[in-house]
């Protein structure tokens, strides 16, 4: 007789850091997200345990995680955890590709923004904050095309005032009108 052995259920886990994560405040008005995740890479054998150490001493024990594969290279079908399994599954087409979902089997259900771990430190900031607004309707996906057209647009701006410092169009428009000014004098 042969077993087969589920290879990320033998591994041992490397130590990662904290979870990077925020969560709307208790007894809030429920929103279409609980908080949001920012994981520090796209492994999720190494994250989710740090997830789950977060959480579950303060919000019940994790059990499942659900994902959409589209940002994740591997999804591991299980992932120890200090003293238990998660058992992981996917949603290619059903589930935001921008949201994890955890359950509990004694609280229910948190659904998190996912932040890409290559986000940079302000912008992780306004996401995080933009996802525990209380009774906030804006799911993960517009939550990420809001960061990105800001990014944009302040990017916009930032180039169009390095112009105008560096002798662009406004100053070589200033510099037109002082030469009309002095060609007018002489």
């Amino acid at each position: 007789m042969t077993a087969t052995i589920e290879p990320t259920i033998t591994e041992e886990r490397p130590p990662s850091a904290s979870a990077r994560l925020s969560l709307a405040p208790a007894g809030s008005v429920p929103g279409l997200l609980d908080g949001a995740w920012w994981p520090r890479s796209r492994d999720l054998f190494r994250e989710i345990p740090t997830l789950t150490d977060a959480l579950d001493a303060c919000w019940g024990r994790i059990t499942h995680v659900t994902v959409n594969p589209a940002h994740w290279p591997v999804v591991p079908r299980k992932v120890p955890v200090t003293g238990h399994t998660v058992h992981v599954g996917w949603f290619a087409d059903e589930q935001d590709p921008n949201k994890v979902l955890l359950l509990s089997y004694t609280v229910g259900r948190l659904d998190l923004l996912v932040i890409p771990p290559e986000t940079e430190p302000a912008a992780a900031a306004r996401l995080m904050a933009a996802a525990t607004v209380p009774g906030g309707i804006r799911t993960a996906s517009g939550l990420m095309a809001d960061e990105v057209t800001s990014h944009d647009a302040a990017e916009a701006r930032s180039r169009e005032e390095e112009r105008e410092t560096d002798g662009g169009a406004a100053s070589a428009a200033g510099a037109a009108i002082g030469l009309s000014s002095s060609a007018l004098r002489g």
